[in-house]
């Protein structure tokens, strides 16, 4: 009895050694081989997804008065998109710069166009914001923010001033309200309106 066991140990062991589950030498050699990437983070400049030299990604929003603004209908003109809010207080404190040092000098020029965007609020919270800042700038509401996405990560802050060129290109991005770069963006407005 000894015997039949140790011989189908062996005849197992037999059957084993002979590679039956293994494939034909051809076949592993077609199979792809998987390589390790490794990649390198995205890194985006005060969250923003677009950069300088992007043509500005279109939208059509409702304004406040209830007409339309659709962004690629402005080619030809130099185009300033403010992302804006009632509860963003960065926003409250550079709006009335805004319209003092670009608005203003600039509202009757047909080469120029400033809307503002305001994210994720009702008519019924913007027109009560921007009389208490005392801006007359149109403004469109974009209220679930996927305008805003568009351009940055949906989730990031504002206040934030998109410059986009005749050709519909981005020339300028800024973040938050800074006096250096606010002098720039102006002086960038300035010039680009009198090429």
């Amino acid at each position: 009895m000894n015997r039949n066991i140790i011989a189908l140990f062996a005849a197992a062991a037999l059957f084993a050694s002979c590679g039956a589950d293994k494939k034909p030498v051809e076949q592993e050699a077609a199979l792809p081989v998987v390589e390790n990437e490794v990649t390198e983070p995205i890194v985006y400049e005060n969250e923003y997804i677009v950069k300088v030299g992007d043509v500005a990604p279109d939208f059509t929003l409702q304004m406040t008065d209830g007409s339309t603004f659709t962004l690629s209908q402005q080619r030809g003109k130099v185009v300033m998109l403010q992302f804006t809010a009632g509860w963003c207080g960065i926003c409250r404190e550079e709006m009335p710069h805004i319209e003092r040092d670009i608005w203003l000098p600039n509202k009757d020029n047909k080469d120029f166009v400033l809307v503002g965007i305001d994210r994720e609020e009702e008519l019924e919270d913007i027109l009560p914001f921007i009389e208490g800042v005392g801006t007359t700038y149109p403004i469109t509401m974009d209220t679930n923010a996927d305008v805003f996405a568009q351009y940055a990560l949906r989730n990031s802050g504002i206040t934030r001033n998109v410059l986009i060129d005749r050709d519909g290109k981005i020339v300028m991005l800024t973040r938050k309200f800074k006096s250096e770069e606010f002098t720039a963006l102006v002086e960038k407005i300035n010039a680009m309106l009198a090429e």
